[in-house]
């Protein structure tokens, strides 16, 4: 069987999902052309043109470096359509207008090579009445591809088929979406906003109106409907804000267009909220205008008051007593949020339990089954459970003979009552929608198993459904060794696994220990060692909670062992015996990003964050970070033709003393803590798979460690050219005495000290000088000042 390639891709509309999907398929290296009307002023190409720009100011960036947006082809539908024909996938994702949508499928349909996939990028509309419009050759290739904004950070991408789509489509534009994008594929059937839109937003509908009915303030929702419930940080309203208000108000009004009282038994519930409609009025539309359900003044936040049409002071809290509430386990949780007679108490429940309701009405309509539900409300929605797994986890059966009962007693959003196959069949016996075998079918009445294609053979350990019992990698393969810090793993035998258990990762003597016997375990056993956690971050650094007590006790030298003994620990991955490759998903800051540029080989997901960020605590790196950029600086000198080292040294410096961290990977690497030879995985789950095979590629092809070497340093006279520099920045108030005299000993560090430009030295060398400067500043009060305000607030002290 032939395998589909994606060597170019075609995105129709260059709006604001048009543009950021062009932006993304740029991060992943896939060539792309951006289309849109031509101008009726200036260029052709002006629409598209300015849409591209813009792509360099948003926030978020969609780009992973901002320089990458010229790498989008520029196109309009007056003079380039020949262009279509060269693209493998044509990605429609103009206006939500039917009429606009089948209008340019006509246009297009004669120029689309007879090989490509068509999709159309739609929040709601029908896929099946969009395929009318093209020729009988072109509907086996269309279907339905929602990407959830922004493109690049969210997960979610919901595939929908028409009755015309041939299955090997669909399974050709998941392995693309997910392997090469990087997403998390949901196959969604054809109706109205598919699944996470549809449960989503009638979610947040039913929301709004349980908050006039209890009576409660939007910032006391969203502190009760965010992260304490396991849901997006944002909440509700601030989610809302960040959405769009007019996004939300289309997707609304899709709901109540394409549904009706007959065909949704909650439809009674999707009249737009009085407040939208005044938001909306007003040009209120989040985020985007600076005002919505919230506004900035100033440093202060405000909320928005319906009654006088005005926005007043936000930050009120919920009741402390529901926070600790929503820490039990699901059976009790829920059980203490019914019977709770405050407000704050039976809005939690009633939301739950109007979520539960309508998903399990509406499962056998919108989704094959219910893992397709959760997971779309995992990653679309930001949930940390869909509503089948929360409800499985708190006791199935209890939990929808309390559902019912509210029904019966006029407390629910409607009438409809729980399906039967609630409370009979396999799924009644099982205890819930989610087994081992798979996860509950409606229409099959089955539980099934999740799809399978080659791809998904690259996700060692992927995303589960809670009652899966999938394996998990803190307890997979054999365990070498473990201990409070590190797991030492394998599941191969020939590859070893080291994954950091500390909090956040945080590197501290024992765990340095840890990493010290991977390498001696992995040189005497196996071919090559990955250093992989598994989960959210690689590393936040040095333990600082740790630190800062055995100062107190011991005084300077107990700094000084410490970071003496991370230096040794990196120094050991640096001359290996066998490869060793680290793994980066998340943060890689301070002592993580040293952990990293210490090893051999990065593979990094996309989002990763990457940088020395030392300086936010008043410390400079210490564990070889400041070495590391020295010696690339020589490194990058001996490769080219330029005689001068500070040109080279430069970036790196700027970068250290400044604390830049990476925004991407991308970006990681143009600050030079990815190099060219470092592999960027779109996939977060794939990223162990591929360190695996880069590690025992490497073992197998002849890799050897690098040799010690001296190399030469800008010495004194470099110190002094960037020394001025400071100096113009302290007198010209751009940075503080503190600061000033933390760069200047950054500058110390990489220059080499007080030597002679040129001068050779070693790693050992400049190590020292990194110690000293680090045990110098833990001493220093302004720095004692920022460490402690950063271990109580999270947030870095300017002094």
């Amino acid at each position: 069987m032939s395998r589909f390639q994606v060597k170019k891709v075609a995105v129709l509309g260059a709006g604001v999902m048009g543009a950021q999907i062009a932006a993304h398929l740029v991060n992943v290296k896939v060539p792309v052309v951006l289309f849109d009307l031509p101008a009726k002023e200036g260029p052709k190409n002006g629409v598209v043109t300015k849409a591209v720009e813009g792509l360099k100011k948003l926030k978020p960036s969609p780009l992973g470096v901002a320089d990458d947006a010229a790498l989008v082809q520029q196109a309009n539908y007056e003079e380039h359509m020949e262009l279509l024909r060269e693209c493998d996938l044509v990605i429609e994702a103009i206006a939500e207008r039917m009429d606009w949508k089948l209008d340019l499928y006509k246009k297009i349909a004669p120029f689309v090579a007879p090989h490509a996939i068509v999709a159309s990028n739609t929040s709601g509309l029908s896929i099946t009445k969009l395929s009318d419009a093209l020729p009988e050759a072109i509907k086996p290739r269309f279907c339905g591809i929602h990407f959830f904004n922004p493109p690049r950070y969210m997960y979610l991408v919901e595939l929908i088929a028409t009755p015309a789509t041939q299955p090997k489509i669909l399974d050709d534009l998941e392995t693309f979406v997910t392997s090469v994008l990087g997403k998390g594929v949901v196959r969604a059937k054809d109706t109205p906003n598919f699944i996470a839109n549809r449960v989503g937003i009638a979610g947040m509908l039913a929301t709004m109106r349980e908050v006039e009915k209890f009576g409660l303030t939007y910032d006391v929702v969203d502190d009760l409907t965010g992260k304490k419930l396991g849901r997006a940080s944002s909440g509700t309203f601030r989610t809302a804000d960040v959405v769009g208000l007019d996004t939300m108000a289309h997707v609304i009004k899709t709901l109540q267009d394409t549904l009706s009282a007959e065909t949704d038994p909650f439809y009674g519930s999707f009249a737009t909220p009085e407040v939208l409609k005044k938001l909306l009025e007003l040009g209120n539309l989040g985020q985007k205008t600076k005002a919505g359900f919230y506004k900035k003044a100033g440093r202060d936040i405000l909320r928005f008051e319906l009654d006088s049409e005005t926005y007043v002071p936000a930050g009120e809290k919920a009741d402390e007593v529901y926070g600790r509430m929503l820490k039990k386990p699901a059976a009790e949780r829920l059980k203490l949020l019914r019977n709770s007679t405050g407000p704050q108490g039976q809005f939690l429940w009633s939301i739950l339990r109007n979520s539960f309701h309508y998903a399990a009405v509406h499962l056998a309509t919108i989704a094959e089954t219910a893992r397709d539900v959760d997971f779309a409300m995992r990653w679309g929605f930001g949930m940390k459970q869909g509503p089948f797994e929360l409800w499985q986890e708190a006791g199935w059966l209890q939990v929808a003979q309390w559902i019912q009962e509210d029904i019966d007693a006029g407390k629910a959003l409607s009438k409809a009552p729980l399906p039967k196959w609630v409370f009979e069949g396999p799924v009644a016996k099982a205890g819930g929608v989610h087994t081992p075998e798979g996860s509950f079918n409606p229409t099959s009445g089955q539980f099934e198993p999740r799809r399978v294609l080659t791809v998904h053979a690259r996700q060692l350990f992927p995303e589960a459904v809670l009652g899966s019992d999938a394996p998990k990698w803190q307890t997979a393969g054999r365990t070498v060794h473990e201990d409070d810090t590190v797991r030492l793993w394998t599941l191969d035998h020939d590859v070893l696994i080291a994954s950091i258990k500390t909090k956040m990762h945080a590197i501290s003597p024992e765990l340095c220990e840890g990493l010290q016997l991977a390498v001696d375990t992995a040189e005497k056993d196996f071919a090559g060692l990955v250093i992989w956690s598994g989960d959210e971050m690689f590393s936040v650094g040095a333990d600082l909670q740790v630190m800062l007590p055995a100062f107190m006790a011991v005084g300077v030298s107990a700094i000084e062992d410490a970071e003496g003994f991370m230096q040794q620990t990196m120094l050991k991955l640096r001359y290996a015996g066998v490869p060793v490759v680290s793994a980066i998903r998340g943060m890689a800051l301070g002592g993580g990003c040293e952990l990293a540029v210490y090893s051999h080989k990065r593979v990094a997901a996309m989002e990763s964050y990457i940088g020395l960020v030392e300086v936010g605590v008043g410390l400079v790196p210490g564990a070889g970070g400041l070495t590391y950029i020295a010696r690339r600086a020589a490194e990058m000198q001996a490769q080219s033709t330029h005689k001068d080292l500070l040109p080279f040294l430069t970036e790196g410096f700027t970068a250290a003393a400044m604390a830049k961290v990476g925004t991407s990977a991308l970006e990681s690497r143009k600050l030079g803590y990815l190099l060219d030879s470092d592999v960027i995985v779109p996939n977060k789950d794939e990223l162990l798979y591929v360190a695996i095979a880069e590690t025992r590629a490497m073992a197998t092809t002849g890799w050897r460690a690098p040799l010690k070497r001296l190399f030469p340093v800008a010495g004194r006279s470099g110190k002094a050219t960037i020394q001025g520099q400071l100096v113009n920045m302290r007198d010209g108030g751009f940075i503080s005495q503190h600061d000033f005299r933390i760069a200047s000993l950054i500058a110390n560090v990489v220059t080499g000290g007080d030597v002679d430009t040129g001068t050779l030295v070693s790693e050992e060398y400049l190590m020292t000088l990194e110690r000293q400067a680090f045990c110098e500043l833990v001493q220093h009060p302004k720095t004692q000042e920022r460490i402690l305000g950063m271990l109580s607030t999270g947030k870095p002290v300017r002094n």
